[in-house]
């Protein structure tokens, strides 16, 4: 079926193209979405106004896309990505990362649509990309991938320092606290043996008193006797 395009059609036509395409494609996808209409319609000879206005508007694009594509060529953009061993990135670059670091360079929005990646990029260094604006419109650009910097490392193995401490410490005080246990009972030990003993003290002074109390005694009968002797020669004289 011969159609003529109202909108543009990846890798099919442009908008005010005709085109002739499989019948089922047109009944199917292209004339209900009102993408194209039949060529030897009423309908294509009502929109040739439309058409027209289409038709210019595409020229003045095609010239901005080629300046941009000029401005574009041999562009070096550095794209920042995580890394792992061999310098194997975590996932890959995607063409939405490439579009967002174009938009300096191209003072716009680049559509990510437009951007044709040989194969995933998932490795560090420089790639080769194309951006296929129109099918006759293209630029080649280098991508450069770069790791990106891991300052914050440090901070998380601080923190896996502090918290292995705290499970260490933690683990530790039930031990302390058994070693500390047989401390305490000796010391309790300690006060029963000194209470135990503090009577046995008592008795060796009790036994002095009494020796001393003795000894008192056994002084004076001495003493008594002595004079009695010393009486008993006076009497006989």
């Amino acid at each position: 079926m011969k159609v003529i395009f109202l909108e543009d059609v990846s890798g099919i036509a442009r908008a005010g193209q005709t085109r002739t395409v499989a019948d089922g494609y047109a009944r199917n996808y292209l004339l209900p979405r009102r993408l194209a209409v039949v060529a030897d319609s009423k309908a294509s000879t009502q929109l040739e106004a439309q058409l027209r206005r289409i038709t210019k508007r595409q020229a003045l694009e095609e010239i901005e896309l080629k300046e941009l594509a000029e401005k574009l060529t041999g562009t070096r953009v550095t794209v920042k990505a995580k890394v792992g061993e061999s310098d194997k990135l975590y996932g890959s670059v995607t063409a939405a990362t490439i579009a967002a670091a174009l938009e300096g360079p191209a003072g716009r929005e680049i559509d990510k649509r437009k951007i044709e990646i040989a194969e995933p990029i998932r490795h560090l260094g420089t790639h080769e990309v194309t951006i296929r604006f129109l099918h006759d419109i293209s630029a080649a650009i280098e991508v450069v991938v770069e790791a990106e910097e891991t300052a914050a490392k440090p901070e998380k193995d601080e923190k896996k320092a502090e918290a292995k401490a705290a499970e260490e410490t933690t683990a530790a005080a039930p031990e302390e606290a058994v070693a500390e246990a047989p401390v305490e009972e000796s010391a309790a030990e300690t006060v029963g043996a000194e209470t135990a003993e503090a009577p046995a003290a008592e008795k060796p002074a009790k036994k002095t008193k009494t020796k001393a109390k003795a000894a008192k005694k056994t002084k004076k009968a001495a003493a008594k006797a002595d004079k009695e002797t010393e009486a008993k020669p006076d009497k006989e004289a």
